[in-house]
């Protein structure tokens, strides 16, 4: 067959979007804790928020300068039409699942949210307080006439549009002139008001408040109409410098300029009226095919801090504390625990400690002389910096590298860079055309037998924050193959260095791919001699196209695949005569997938891998990644059992069907098997079995029945 067709693809924008739908049903689905399907569903908005910003805003530029197809056979035009259809669809299913399923849940929970007209004079008296005292002073409205052009409001900021005529000194007749005008709803105190009440809890929209009293804002004027509106503008940076430019100072540049891209998509409530939205259209340029109305609040992505107080905790999933990672319980030095084995930790189950402390004990240890690291994500308050501060003040040589091209942490990423230059570090900023995404730390330091070389890979950003969240891997070696070959990495992303052989691991864009058509191809062979060909593979997004003919051949020699794939996946399941031998399924849960494993196990021959790369262009083209290969025969039992236990999860699991739809995993008799709740009650066993060979740690605390 031709393995090119473009039938055997599926296009990646509406494999996103399926994917955001998988998000939406979690929301939906009553089994979970009521607050956490408020998350769920705050997570679809922020999602659809960045997907217009970045994937929406670059077909619309594609669609003004070429016409060209993705491999699915879809044009930019074509692509931007079935995008519009799938996402209206899809905001009427996200303010369904919030009016008519989660805030009537709320409300048996005795949350209730309530207009102006269903106040009680308390509340109305409390309402009105607040806004002549604190929201009044705040409001800025902005008229739009010949000496005043129409704002140009920030992105994804809620505005209201009020429709007005005058009536001081104006004739009272039908052709009056009408002006427009905007209010941006304030940013802070934020949008949810709590209300006083004896039966409950009670809250109200702050637009809900604003806009009885409208007319204090606009005197002489009637206020006839208001609606509520929301812009998403074209946030991709674009990066214009020659080559003596510092790329700190473009960035500084660029970001300033996201806020003000052109718009991509108008949210505006349901019900406004029609002069209304045709004068927004008309001073935004967009066509009513990029008008969204929402039936209920807009901009969901509210919801998030709302889920998050700490009154609905009986609301939320039990908390599930991190227990330490148990190869290093009881240890007084990490470096011992290490130099004696290879330790691999599965985070968020067990604590994201374990890689903080890798770096402190490396900061504080007079035997340590250099420390480097790639930095992509961190937290605003990040213990892995001010790790590397504190090296740098000890004296230890700290070799930083910032990926400032981070998309949407440009700014925190510049702010680490600057605050780790002025602590001595040595900092580079990334390379020209390539994104720094490897997650590595390496330690050199002098021991009685010489220099040694202590490394760290990971599968996931060194953010402690979103390691809570995130599921993904940590791997600790002092092997000398490793060390050697994380110290010329380092070497080339700081100097000027081109390697053609690693030792142990594979590097994007140099040897990554070429080594993942290898594997595929080695299991095909193998299949086609009759021993057997086996692939399981473990990431966020599957959308390349030489990797997925590279499955599709290795399918039709017999080669069997399995593939759980988070995100896009452009593979196409099931297809007679070309993926028969494959299935993709997705798992959407409490935590975020995100760890990258790769086992190809044919003839028994088991090779295992972890990765910071996904099987997508620009993880293979464009960034530099890391494969690392994993020896230890304890260590590639775990990540078989991991890889088997998301094969069995039959809760949280949706298989793709040959009609490229998901559904959920069918149990067909068999127990009830949650991976991610199996994981942590795995990962509490195995840390109380460390814990009968070695006192010392202390037992952190652990939920019970009664939380």
């Amino acid at each position: 067959m031709d393995l090119n067709d473009p039938q055997l693809y599926i296009n990646r924008e509406l494999s996103w979007l399926e994917f955001n739908e998988r998000v939406l049903e979690e929301a939906c689905d009553t089994a979970n804790p009521v607050m956490e399907r408020l998350k769920f569903l705050s997570i679809t908005a922020s999602n659809l928020d960045e997907f217009f910003m970045v994937r929406v805003s670059s077909l619309w530029e594609q669609d003004s300068e070429y016409a060209g197809q993705d491999m699915s056979g879809l044009s930019p035009k074509k692509q931007l039409a079935a995008i519009s259809e799938r996402v209206h669809l899809m905001v009427g299913s996200q303010f369904n699942c919030l009016t008519r399923r989660i805030l009537p849940a709320l409300a048996k929970e005795g949350i209730k949210f309530l207009s102006y007209r269903q106040l009680n004079e308390e509340q109305k008296n409390c309402a009105d307080e607040y806004f002549f005292g604190t929201v009044y002073p705040t409001l800025t409205p902005m008229a739009s006439d010949t000496s005043r052009p129409f704002p140009v409001l920030t992105s994804r900021a809620v505005n209201m549009i009020i429709e007005l005529t005058e009536t001081d000194g104006a004739k009272k007749t039908e052709d009056q002139t009408i002006r427009y005008a905007a209010v941006p709803l304030p940013g802070k105190p934020g949008r949810i008001f709590r209300l006083p009440s004896d039966e409950g809890m009670r809250f109200i929209m702050a637009e809900d408040i604003i806009a009885p009293h409208l007319h204090s804002l606009f005197p002489g004027y009637k206020v006839n109409r208001t609606a509520l509106f929301r812009v998403t503008r074209n946030s991709d940076l674009e990066m214009d410098a020659d080559e003596t430019e510092n790329l700190m100072n473009v960035l500084e540049r660029s970001i300033t300029r996201r806020r003000w891209g052109d718009p991509v998509r108008l949210e505006v409530s349901r019900g406004i009226h029609e002069g209304s939205l045709a004068y927004l259209c008309g001073k935004l340029g967009l066509d009513l095919s990029d008008v969204y109305e929402v039936g209920g609040p807009l901009d969901l992505t509210v919801w998030m801090g709302f889920y998050a107080s700490d009154e609905f905790a009986h609301l939320r999933d039990k908390p599930q504390p991190p227990v330490p990672a148990p190869a290093f319980a009881g240890a007084s030095s990490v470096f011992d625990v290490i130099r004696a084995r290879d330790v691999l930790a599965h985070h968020p189950y067990e604590s994201f400690d374990c890689v903080v402390n890798f770096v402190r004990e490396a900061a504080l240890d007079p035997s340590v002389l250099a420390i480097k690291q790639t930095l992509y994500r961190v937290s605003g308050n990040s213990p892995v910096v001010e790790a590397l501060v504190l090296a740098a003040a000890n004296g230890k040589q700290v070799t930083v590298l910032v990926e400032l091209k981070a998309r949407f942490d440009e700014e925190n990423n510049i702010s680490w860079a600057k605050k780790l230059e002025y602590a001595g570090c040595h900092v580079i900023y990334g390379l020209v055309g390539l994104k720094t995404h490897c997650k590595i730390s390496l330690v050199v330091r002098r021991e009685d037998d010489g220099i040694r070389r202590y490394i760290h890979f990971g599968t996931g950003n060194y953010n402690d924050t979103t390691a809570k969240i995130y599921t993904d891997i940590s791997y600790f070696t002092c092997k000398e193959m490793f060390g050697q070959d994380g110290s010329m990495l380092f070497n080339v992303l700081t100097g000027y260095a081109k390697v053609k052989d690693w030792q142990k691991i594979s590097v994007a864009p140099v040897s990554l791919r070429s080594a993942f058509i290898r594997l595929i191809e080695a299991e095909a062979a193998l299949a086609k001699s009759g021993m057997g060909g086996s692939i399981t593979a473990k990431m966020n997004s599957l959308s390349d196209p030489g990797i997925i003919r590279a499955l599709y051949s290795a399918s039709i020699a017999g080669v069997k695949i399995r593939l759980f794939v988070r995100g896009i996946c452009c593979l196409a399941a099931g297809v007679r005569g070309v993926s028969e031998n494959i299935s993709v399924s997705s798992i959407v849960d409490r935590y975020l997938e995100h760890s990258r494993v790769y086992w190809f196990g044919g003839g028994g021959n088991n090779k295992l891998f972890i990765s910071s790369a996904d099987w997508m262009p620009r993880n293979l083209d464009t960034r530099v990644e890391v494969l690392v290969p994993i020896e230890d025969a304890d260590l590639k039992n775990r990540l078989i059992e991991l890889l088997e236990a998301n094969a069995s999860d039959n809760v949280k699991s949706r298989v793709m069907q040959p009609d490229r739809q998901y559904k959920k995993t069918a149990r067909r008799g068999k127990p009830e098997l949650r991976s991610q709740a199996w994981f942590y009650e795995n990962a509490l066993a195995r840390y109380a079995e460390a814990r009968q060979k070695d006192e010392p740690e202390i037992i952190p605390r652990l939920p019970n029945e009664n939380e």
